[in-house]
């Protein structure tokens, strides 16, 4: 008898003995020592709960908004490259599995499924993610696509102008599209079920840069890709440009300083994401939940602060929300769930991480999604 699924950790199980381990792994890994990877997990655990009784918390509510967008909980899933390769159609997956649970799913630049193929897959607009590149003709066409296909918000990532060494990518010479090498071949023999979604998938490349970028198909590493395509140059002065472009909502993604959070209130952005890029960019930088009550003191609510890097469940959600995150987004998440069972997977993972909300909703004395303050939390 199959063991039953009780927690996210649970699902990362399933996806690990699933999901080819270069994939797998750069879903799951971080960058040089990782250092931050493993602090995002223990920041978390250091922060408790007050624990109330003898309160009426029958009727709570999850509910909340996002760049005016109403969501069924203060949760979205977060950009994540080569989803894809996680799973067959992963993005497509993603979307779908959002639009039902009522939450936003934001959609990578360099993700598998195109911007098209994942708007043709699901009924419900989505958010898409933005990388500047050193071709602003080219990122000019994306948000025109994002824009063409009604994307209800546009992310603009600001952390990854270059990108830290992830040893892991390295050592399993992780390509795109993927490629059988005798140091792979068993590894990937020996799961069938992900070849077979993996080929029946509309793209096995980076879609939205098929027949765009040279060399997009014929990649020996992503973080080659990126160093050659990535622009190191981009200033707060190109959100103006970005702005002529997009009339739609805009987040800044990879805001892990105050003074930046203040700069971003300045140039007008609708939502900042406290990241530190999942523990995949500066090694050695805080833990995202650290920062963010900082951050939030700094803009003062001239922005609508949102959180990633470490959300594994839905008492990590509320913390966040507790230190002043409107909502919180889910990047290993979302891939633990999506290589474990595709569609099926990303719901349990979502449901997993409301039920666990509610339930530490109730026992903190927490009513309202929307009202969460620091009181819930220890401070002894």
């Amino acid at each position: 008898m199959a063991t039953p699924v009780t927690n996210v950790a649970d699902l990362r199980e399933l996806a690990r003995r699933r999901v080819p381990r270069a994939f797998f792994e750069y879903a799951d890994r971080g960058s040089y020592d990782e250092v931050t990877l493993r602090e995002n997990r223990r920041a978390f655990e250091r922060l408790r709960f007050r624990q109330r009784v003898m309160r009426n918390v029958d009727r709570r509510s999850l509910a909340t908004t996002v760049v005016g967008q109403p969501l069924s909980m203060p949760l979205a899933i977060a950009p994540t490259g080569m989803a894809g390769l996680q799973y067959g159609s992963g993005e497509i997956h993603g979307a779908r599995a959002a639009a039902k649970a009522g939450i936003p799913f934001c959609l990578s630049t360099v993700s598998i499924c195109s911007i098209e193929q994942v708007r043709a897959g699901t009924d419900v607009p989505f958010w898409f993610q933005v990388y500047v590149m050193r071709d602003r003709g080219f990122s000019r066409e994306l948000i025109q696509r994002a824009r063409a296909a009604e994307c209800s918000a546009l992310m603009v990532t600001a952390d990854l102008t270059v990108q830290g060494q992830r040893h892991r990518e390295i050592k399993n010479g992780l390509s795109v599209p993927p490629k059988l090498t005798l140091r792979n071949l068993f590894d990937i023999a020996s799961k069938p079920r992900w070849v077979w979604n993996v080929l029946r998938a509309p793209s096995r490349s980076f879609g939205n840069l098929d027949g765009h970028i040279k060399g997009a198909d014929s990649l020996t590493t992503l973080a080659q890709w990126i160093a050659a395509q990535f622009d190191p140059t981009i200033t707060w002065d190109d959100l103006a440009w970005i702005r002529e472009l997009w009339p739609g909502k805009l987040i800044l993604k990879g805001i892990l300083d105050p003074e930046d959070a203040k700069l971003a209130v300045a140039h007008g952005v609708d939502a900042i994401v406290v990241s530190n890029h999942g523990g995949r960019q500066l090694d050695g930088a805080p833990a995202s939940i650290d920062v963010l009550p900082y951050i939030v003191d700094a803009v003062a609510g001239g922005t609508e602060v949102l959180f990633d890097s470490g959300i594994a469940s839905g008492q990590d959600l509320l913390k966040a929300l507790a230190l002043g995150a409107r909502a919180g987004l889910i990047g290993k998440a979302f891939l633990y769930g999506l290589g474990a069972n595709g569609e099926a997977g990303v719901t349990q993972a979502i449901e997993l991480i409301r039920k666990e909300l509610s339930v530490s909703m109730a026992l903190t004395g927490a009513l309202d999604a929307t009202r969460v303050s620091r009181d819930i939390l220890w401070k002894g």
